[in-house]
């Protein structure tokens, strides 16, 4: 339990609690949830420029980190398409994956086919479903994809000036500004209760706010003066009690909670607002692929893990279908920026590469 590891090294309770998030993040799950501690040391264990456990934001914006995958892709040969739907896996008939089909029809052969989609369209969706063993795909059916993430992007005409730090009257970012912001966080217990009630179908009433304002460190971001804001909240259920559409009405009265609650840290937040994007677990689901609306493409329980993830067998990236390989946040060793299941999976698929 993160509770413990937490304990053993900290007496502040605010302090704990903050530390408690990462225990927690994009995962339906409570500090008091067994298991949640490896959630935290997950996001703890890596670094940046040799920094242990730093994060850093992207000059740019997170898309400026693909384009530079995409780039250093191009280098080296690739060709890129954008905007092509997969429809399916093609297979030849000896049962080795021997390139894509898009919805336009168009076929693109290759000898290897990596997919770094979620295993549940992978191998539900996009492969034909009499090639894999039925034990497999009822493993990956009941892949634990429940998400508590509603994620708010938001557009401010001025620096938020909280009560705890007040802002200068240049109005320029503070060192505070360019962190991590947690709010509702003072106590264990607080996350707990916005857990409790998402298990029951309701949208936190005092919901886990991790407020980030990369534009305070890349002004190219927003127009002079102003910022943009990033929001990542929880806990909100995928399906809401009573089976109620997270509707335009359901994502505005959630949205209005959370910028309540800033409101309180920071008085004048709401009169800033410019505009704002409310994405739902469902709407993370339709718009990007993610299964449940789920930032790792599938819990990072101990259970789904390691050998187990996505299915025990199968987590040396290679599928059952030869020629078809998993690199996405669904394969070993799961979620977050760092590329770790794709060089994994190309090594495996280069090793095999050599032998055909």
């Amino acid at each position: 339990l993160p509770g413990q590891i937490l304990d053993q090294w900290f007496e502040s309770e605010p302090l704990k609690a903050t530390l408690a998030t990462d225990a927690v993040i994009g995962a339906m799950a409570s500090p008091h949830t067994p298991g949640s501690g490896y959630v935290l040391l997950h996001h703890v264990m890596g670094e940046l420029e040799g920094r242990r456990g730093a994060w850093g934001y992207v000059a740019g914006g997170m898309g400026a980190l693909s384009q530079a995958i995409a780039r250093a892709a191009a280098a080296q040969g690739a060709h890129i398409f954008a905007e092509k739907a997969v429809c399916h896996v093609l297979l030849g008939r000896d049962g080795r994956a021997q390139g894509v089909v898009l919805q336009d029809g168009t076929e693109v052969r290759s000898k290897l086919v990596l997919s770094n989609a979620s295993p549940q369209i992978t191998f539900l969706e996009l492969t034909p479903q009499e090639q894999l063993p039925k034990d497999f795909v009822q493993r990956i059916q009941q892949v634990d994809t429940r998400s508590p993430v509603t994620k708010i992007n938001v557009a401010v005409d001025r620096l938020p000036s909280f009560l705890a730090a007040p802002n200068a009257r240049d109005g320029q970012p503070l060192p505070h500004h360019q962190c991590s912001i947690h709010l509702n966080c003072e106590a264990t217990h607080l996350l707990h209760q916005a857990f409790a009630e998402a298990t029951h179908g309701h949208p936190s009433s005092r919901p886990m706010i991790e407020l980030c304002i990369p534009s305070a460190l890349d002004p190219g971001l927003a127009p002079q003066g102003c910022h943009v804001v990033s929001l990542f909240t929880q806990y909100t259920p995928s399906v809401l009690a009573g089976g109620q559409p997270w509707d335009e009405q359901a994502r505005n009265a959630y949205a209005d909670t959370v910028f309540d609650c800033i409101e309180d840290y920071a008085p004048g937040f709401k009169a800033s607002v410019i505009g704002r994007d409310i994405l739902t677990p469902p709407d993370l689901e339709r718009i990007f692929g993610l299964p449940g609306g789920n930032i790792f493409h599938g819990g990072m329980s101990l259970d789904q893990l390691y050998f187990a993830r996505p299915a025990p067998s199968y987590s040396g990236y290679r599928s059952p279908v030869p020629g078809l390989y998993l690199c996405g946040s669904g394969a070993h060793p799961g979620g977050g920026v760092m590329g770790a299941a794709g060089r994994n999976a190309a090594r495996v698929a280069l090793e095999d590469f050599r032998h055909l």
